[in-house]
């Protein structure tokens, strides 16, 4: 199953393109602190992920005002020049 949950903070969104089919496509970057659980200890944690969203969904998004908190749904996949992953929204949860 691939499936990724990332509480963060939007703090980065391109222009809308389209995709080859038409589809609408958002690029964003999402931010995270926060802290984890690692073999008993506490870990910090702070990292921004670059990812996209695709038709709806990126109506969603494009309402957002930056740095807005949220808990955003989707997958992993392969970026499109084939280096790094990509996370793709699906859903997206307001954590207000």
């Amino acid at each position: 199953m691939n499936r990724w949950v990332l509480q963060a903070t939007l703090t980065e969104r391109a222009a809308v393109r389209y995709t080859p089919a038409g589809l609408p496509a958002l690029d964003v970057v999402l931010s995270h602190l926060g802290q984890a659980s690692e073999d008993g200890q506490t870990r910090q944690l702070a990292f921004a992920t670059k990812a996209v969203a695709i038709g709806a969904i990126t109506q969603r998004l494009q309402a957002m005002a930056l740095n807005t908190p949220a808990v955003f749904a989707g997958f992993i996949s392969a970026s499109r020049n084939g280096r790094g992953l990509r996370f793709h929204i699906t859903s997206i949860d307001s954590t207000s």
